[in-house]
């Protein structure tokens, strides 16, 4: 006869590299006191990376945990990144558990995945990877069509010519009509105010934004 325990589900569980809280450092939630869950592995190899260290390893932890964990800090924003944190398929168990449990959530995704099972609720951030990522020939464009006045579109830019890449592209698919528009400088490869003179030059429609967690803590991980 089974044991009571062989019919049981397994625990819903995600690779995890690192839950944290801090500061968040960028996008519309920039300043607020935030738990970071960071998910292990990613598909993209972007050259000016910060995080390659959530490329692999990690441990397994069960999402009621995570859940938990989360609700220990007492923040009300939550930040679940990576990696790319939609490569665990779980993810969006995850995702729809903490906006369930009330937290004010954003996703950090690379734009490479489809997003359109993301839980509306969520705040997603996504990313368009400019040329000098070494990515651009991932950017999933049909994910633009999913994007909601919440979130935001986020483009790392490393040179003049990514800038004028990502002017050319707000403007073809017309983004900032959708949802706030991100440009930030790749840290040491341009300086931030020549960024921010040519939004300005250019009298864009877009939010120019530095790492505070750069400026604070230098890449440190767990903030």
């Amino acid at each position: 006869m089974a044991s009571p325990t062989s019919t049981q589900a397994p625990a819903e569980r995600l690779r995890i590299t690192e839950i944290f809280h801090s500061i968040q450092g960028e996008a519309d939630a920039i300043g607020w006191r935030t738990v970071f869950v960071r998910l292990t592995g990613c598909p993209l190899r972007c050259v000016w990376c910060d995080t390659e260290y959530s490329f692999y390893g990690g441990n397994w932890r069960a999402i009621d945990d995570i859940v938990a964990e989360v609700a220990s800090h007492g923040a009300r924003h939550v930040c679940v990144t990576g990696g790319e944190p939609l490569a665990q398929k779980r993810c969006l168990i995850l995702l729809k558990r903490l906006c369930d449990a009330g937290h004010d959530v954003s996703l950090e995704t690379s734009g490479a995945l489809d997003v359109s099972l993301v839980d509306p609720r969520v705040r997603k951030v996504m990313d368009l990877k400019a040329p000098d990522s070494g990515e651009a020939a991932r950017n999933l464009w049909s994910n633009l069509e999913q994007l909601l006045p919440h979130d935001q579109v986020k483009i790392v830019i490393a040179s003049r010519a990514d800038y004028e890449w990502a002017r050319e592209v707000v403007a073809e698919h017309q983004i900032t009509a959708r949802c706030m528009v991100l440009f930030s400088p790749v840290h040491g490869a341009i300086q931030p105010r020549e960024l921010a003179e040519w939004i300005i030059e250019d009298k864009l429609d877009v939010r120019f934004q530095l790492q505070l967690h750069k400026l604070l803590w230098n890449d440190a991980p767990g903030h």
